[in-house]
């Protein structure tokens, strides 16, 4: 096999190589059938059996309520964006919703949800460029509302939430796209999380719903069936053809996560790297966070140069030393490191070693 860079893309993004190896190891014939995962049907009990085992991992790696029904559903996590209100609006009948708006995906959730019904933004970090999250103490939360969505972790900005808002009676639900099973979550907290698959659990296209039963069925009579979140928990996510593929990806990944020693473990080490890059940051005049401290993320490390226009350089020569997909966002610009569960210590090491014999040849 080539040598494999470090690939520190926002997503799609890096999946374990012991994953990788596996899955090219079965590609053309898995478990002696004589044929690829891709090619059997997703209603044979040999595809069954990987749906189950996908259901049994992320319970025990995420200790997730029995009361929780688990959905592999179509079109990633923006998808969602419409799903969940198409789903949850009914509940209220001023079809009212919540949001937090801390970054642009949960801008986009929001403009979403606007097609459906009316949303009131209960906190905003854009006066901040959303470089932190809101202070959200003392908001009075409207109870009839149908529901309160939150973007867990933001990928362009670098911030997270380290603490969930309780919003009394109102369920509250998170887009925990770029950190589910990166760190230790209460999920009963939540009436419901998605995260599309391409950051910490697989392939990119499908998402993963872990939502309380008591939500489900109460979809509009306008909701397509297959934004319905009931004909998924109905049929076990195989009302049509999912995405077989990236499900048993989604299997292998898991697998490799309970090998790592599960959630408790992969937080620690998620950690670790983090502060291998914040650590320098903060003791040099020549790197500039981007996030403010309190709310930086552990999964998107974000930050600039003091002279910007060594931006392009730093880039480039990060590139020729097997360091990929750095570029921050349009949005933010400069560099983000992008360090989700698959990211090993030594990527990491190798990206800060770097930092510092840049900042000595060019500061």
């Amino acid at each position: 096999m080539s040598s494999r860079i470090y690939n520190f893309g926002a997503g799609p993004a890096m999946l374990p190589t012991e994953v990788m190896i596996k899955a090219q190891q079965e590609f053309l014939d898995y478990k002696g059938m004589g044929a690829s995962v891709m090619e059997i049907s997703h209603r044979s009990k040999d595809f069954d059996a990987i749906v189950d085992r996908c259901d049994e991992l992320i319970r025990e790696l995420s200790g997730l309520p029995d009361n929780y029904k688990i959905l592999y559903v179509h079109g990633g996590a923006r998808m969602q964006f419409s799903a969940m209100p198409m789903n949850l609006l009914g509940r209220s009948a001023k079809r009212k919703s919540l949001y937090f708006e801390t970054g642009n995906f949960a801008k986009l959730a929001r403009k979403e949800a606007e097609r459906y019904g009316e949303v009131e933004i209960v906190a905003n970090g854009e006066a901040t460029n959303f470089d932190r999250i809101p202070d959200v103490s003392g908001i009075e939360f409207d109870q009839q509302a149908a529901y309160a969505h939150l973007t867990s972790n933001n990928t362009i900005y670098g911030t997270r939430w380290n603490e969930y808002p309780d919003t009394g009676e109102v369920p509250l639900i998170a887009d925990m796209t770029s950190d589910i099973f990166s760190r230790e979550v209460d999920y009963s907290q939540f009436g419901a999380v998605y995260a599309g698959f391409q950051k910490n659990l697989g392939p990119s296209g499908v998402a993963l719903v872990l939502m309380r039963e008591d939500l489900i069925g109460n979809a509009m009579p306008e909701t397509p069936t297959l934004l319905d979140y009931k004909v998924y928990a109905d049929n076990h996510s195989m009302a049509n053809t999912i995405n077989t593929f990236a499900i048993y990806m989604l299997m292998l990944v898991l697998e490799w996560k309970k090998e790592q020693g599960g959630i408790v473990a992969l937080q620690k080490r998620n950690e670790e790297k983090a502060q291998i890059l914040y650590r320098l940051i903060d003791g040099s005049d020549f790197y500039l966070g981007a996030a403010q401290p309190e709310s930086r993320s552990v999964m998107n490390v974000t930050f600039n140069l003091a002279n910007t226009e060594l931006a392009g350089k730093f880039l480039e020569e990060a590139l020729q030393n097997d360091l990929y997909a750095l570029k921050g966002h349009r949005a933010v610009g400069g560099i983000r490191a992008s360090i989700y569960n698959a990211m090993p210590v030594a990527g990491v090491e190798a990206l800060a070693s770097f930092m510092q014999e840049f900042e000595r040849s060019n500061g």
